[in-house]
């Protein structure tokens, strides 16, 4: 009878002893996931010179639907000309469009801003005739893809809009603006340039 109760008090102790120990198992993980946050953060993409490529002067072919949203089709198209200059050493850049086309003369101007924090960009346009910089489009570069989203109000109502720069060669480029109603399910482009780049 003692053997057996023995026995019991035994495993007992052993059972607590095992239960009081620190798990290692459990332990390595902790510290492998701050190693590998660790690594992560350093391993991050650094995209403040991601708009570099494009510094300089382009020629730049500019289509414009006239009234998006509506279901109408009409472009109307511009030539002229994009001058980019680096400002902040490359975090920040400055985009001025001069073009003339059929439906008369159009400056816009783009001021884009790197933010080192959440390693994206900020794009905020204004156009001569309103004299106002619009609510910024936000976003980065991926695999020589940049995109950029933002929400705003287009004849009152609630609207997505998708900036996407892409076809990027050292001599040319490419522009895209769209806008969704419908949440992001679908998106009606209503803004396409392609720059070409002027050689010095």
């Amino acid at each position: 009878m003692n053997a057996p109760k023995h026995l019991r008090t035994y495993l007992l102790l052993c059972g607590l002893v095992v239960a009081l120990q620190p798990v290692q198992g459990l332990a390595q993980p902790n510290s492998d996931a701050s190693t590998t946050n660790r690594k992560q953060s350093v391993k991050e993409r650094d995209g403040q010179h991601d708009f570099d490529f494009e510094i300089g002067t382009w020629k730049t072919h500019l289509k414009r639907l006239q009234h998006p949203l509506t279901g109408s089709t009409a472009w109307v198209e511009y030539d002229g000309t994009t001058v980019v200059r680096k400002v902040w050493n490359g975090r920040a850049n400055l985009v001025e469009l001069v073009a003339e086309g059929a439906a008369g003369h159009f400056e816009g101007l783009n001021l884009r801003l790197y933010n080192p924090q959440s390693r994206q960009w900020s794009l905020n346009f204004a156009s001569s005739s309103g004299g106002t910089i619009s609510q910024p489009t936000i976003g980065e570069f991926k695999n020589g893809r940049g995109e950029f989203f933002d929400q705003e109000t287009f004849n009152g109502r609630a609207i997505f809009v998708r900036f996407v720069i892409s076809d990027i060669t050292p001599n040319s480029c490419r522009f895209e603006q769209a806008f969704s109603d419908d949440g992001g399910k679908t998106w009606e482009v209503n803004w396409i340039a392609v720059d070409t780049r002027v050689k010095d």
